[in-house]
């Protein structure tokens, strides 16, 4: 839902943060600072900083998110499982399907298919609207997940996570030709400072950020590329590749064009590996690509 809010002379020279916790658009001013950095409220177009100063006559653009639901009910989703035991469940997601309930995207999501096929046992950590969810990928990449069925598994492999022993490797067509046959992007990652809801390699409120790619398939105008995470931000081989010159195919949010018959970034997580929270054995799953991906290489013309 959108609202405009017409700056009057009396309030000329606020603070659009304090200004619209006064018009109770919003609950409080961290609420708004909340939207601001989301880059929910625009100006002409663009985004505005919580500390810009309205002036008489500013219409502002406020997208209000619509509200969350308290807690993520079951839904009959069907999911293609790929490993379960007791304590994890690895599914192959399709694109399209968001992980999580969140503003905007209440319930269809694959938490609520995970709580239909897995009932109560999900682990707690995450929240009631993210149970179990240790990792997360984007709603247009596909590929594999991995889901905690207790909170002793979540903590472990969190902590995977985090000492980057949980590998996650990933399938992608980038734009362009690569000189090198495999490389390293070490460039930190955070928000935009132009475009609050996109991801940019900047030294700004940014984190370290680690992808490792090497070349699969050459093609006339495009690479067919696998990348493993040594980190896992925001969008982080979406930004990286896009930084290198060369934008994922499909990927208009970040320079790529939609061509192909692709209607989202060409994105798959082809391969995870982790260790097995209980019985601290390597487990190491792989999925094939899927169909839509096979069709997007075979149009892509021979390999060079």
């Amino acid at each position: 839902m959108a609202e405009n809010l017409i700056v009057t002379a009396q309030e000329s020279g606020e603070r659009i943060d304090a200004l619209l916790a006064r018009e109770d658009l919003v609950r409080s001013r961290s609420a708004a600072a909340k939207l601001l950095e989301a880059g929910l409220v625009t100006l002409r177009g663009e985004s505005v900083r919580k500390n810009y100063k309205a002036a008489a006559g500013d219409v502002f653009t406020v997208s209000l998110p619509d509200a969350a639901p308290a807690k993520a009910i079951a839904q009959a989703i069907a999911l293609d499982v790929v490993y379960e035991d007791g304590d994890v469940i690895v599914v192959n997601k399709p694109r399209g399907l968001v992980v999580h309930p969140a503003p905007g995207h209440p319930d269809g999501t694959l938490v609520n298919a995970l709580l239909a096929h897995c009932g109560d046992s999900l682990s707690g950590v995450g929240g009631e609207l993210r149970p179990g969810i240790v990792h997360r990928i984007d709603k247009d990449t596909s590929g594999l997940i991995i889901a905690a069925k207790n909170d002793r598994a979540h903590e472990a492999l969190s902590a995977q996570l985090k000492d980057r022993t949980l590998s996650r490797v990933y399938d992608a067509v980038c734009h362009g030709g690569f000189h090198a046959d495999e490389g390293t992007v070490d460039a930190p990652i955070g928000r935009d400072p132009r475009n609050r809801q996109r991801m940019a390699v900047t030294d700004k409120n940014s984190r370290p950020a680690v992808t490792h790619w090497q070349v699969l398939t050459r093609y006339a105008k495009h690479t067919y590329i696998r990348c493993r995470l040594e980190t896992g931000r925001t969008h982080q081989i979406r930004v990286h590749m896009a930084y290198t010159g060369h934008p994922l195919l499909g990927d208009t949010v970040y320079g790529g064009r939609r061509d192909k018959g692709l209607d989202t970034q060409c994105l798959h997580a082809r391969g995870l590996k982790f260790i097995h929270p209980a019985t601290g054995k390597p487990v190491e799953l792989w999925t094939e690509l899927p169909d839509w991906f096979d069709e997007v290489l075979g149009k892509l013309g021979p390999a060079v």
